[in-house]
């Protein structure tokens, strides 16, 4: 995706949020945005039996299309799209990211396998993205070290760490890609191919 060069309006950028089942992309997307979010949520059943509920128990709702939010900041609006957590629903993911600017993966330390899936599929498109540890009561600490080992995370692609429930915190990541994507050379979008095994 280009980027916007006449800042004499808010230039319209589409950031997507995407991670596993139950890591906060919901509540990511209700706190940064300014307008009332629109969330496509429905009861979990028996057909997602397949999904880890490890440290997300007491969830009793999944997305099953996407979350919307919108919000400025400086010269651009931002149109967030939250993506389904569930496999099931990965079809529409292709259509989510055409044309966005780039993607935060939220990833759970309890759960950190599960964050793989949604790195390998932007890997794989060679879509920009950066990796944000959301924060959870009880959750175990690890560096940043240790992190990037464990995912595999190329040294360019940023990773930070938030608390999707706190408004400031989930803005320092929009920000954060957004930074990432405009000093980033025009020729590399992403950090090339890497599989977890």
């Amino acid at each position: 995706m280009a980027l916007p060069t006449d800042f004499s309006s808010p230039a319209p950028v589409k950031v997507v949020i995407a991670g596993g089942f139950g890591v906060g992309k919901t509540t990511f997307v209700g706190a940064v945005s300014e307008i009332a979010p629109l969330t496509t949520e429905a009861v979990i059943t028996a057909a997602n039996h397949g999904d880890s509920t490890y440290g997300v128990e007491q969830k009793t709702s999944t997305t099953v299309a996407f979350d919307f939010g919108r919000r400025s900041i400086d010269a651009f609006t931002l149109y967030i799209f939250g993506t389904p957590g569930q496999e099931r629903f990965w079809f529409v993911w292709d259509d989510m990211i055409r044309g966005a600017l780039g993607t935060i993966v939220l990833a759970d330390t309890r759960r950190l396998a599960d964050c793989f899936a949604s790195i390998d599929f932007l890997e794989l498109r060679e879509a920009p993205y950066i990796v944000a540890v959301n924060r959870f009561d009880g959750a175990p600490a690890h560096s940043d070290e240790e992190l990037r080992t464990a995912i595999q995370l190329p040294p360019h692609v940023p990773l930070l760490h938030l608390d999707a429930r706190e408004r400031y915190s989930s803005t320092r990541a929009l920000i954060a890609l957004l930074e990432y994507r405009l000093n980033q050379p025009a020729d590399r979008t992403s950090g090339g191919s890497h599989a977890h095994h």
